[in-house]
């Protein structure tokens, strides 16, 4: 058996954030007026947790406005909806993780991106 290295970390780490993003925030309640700030407070829920380096999040205003219920203005937020950039530092290891929507298998994917050793 091998023993779990800083990559190895560093990578489940950043899984787990992302994992965490989606399942907490999805089936949120949004409209388009509320993109930005949403997005914004999401970077900073995920941005507290340990060996966050850096988080980006937007969301797609087109699905947004596409989905809303006209009578009440509103839908909920899914995941092919987000992007995330979100960048984790475990030790000497930089993990560059990404969650996007992929069209051709509609599905939102999280992906390893690169990996940096410090």
């Amino acid at each position: 058996m091998s023993e779990i290295n800083n990559r190895d970390r560093a990578v489940f780490e950043a899984g787990i954030k992302l994992g965490a993003l989606y399942h907490q925030f999805v089936g949120t309640p949004i409209n388009t007026d509320m993109l930005d700030g949403l997005a914004r407070m999401i970077e900073e829920s995920i941005g507290v947790q340990p060996f966050v380096r850096s988080i980006s999040v937007s969301i797609d205003a087109e699905m947004v406005e596409k989905n809303q219920n006209q009578e009440f203005g509103y839908c909920e937020l899914e995941g092919r909806m987000l992007h995330v950039s979100l960048q984790v530092l475990y030790k000497n290891i930089i993990a560059h993780a990404e969650m996007s929507y992929d069209e051709e298998k509609d599905y939102p994917l999280m992906s390893v991106k690169k990996i940096e050793e410090m």
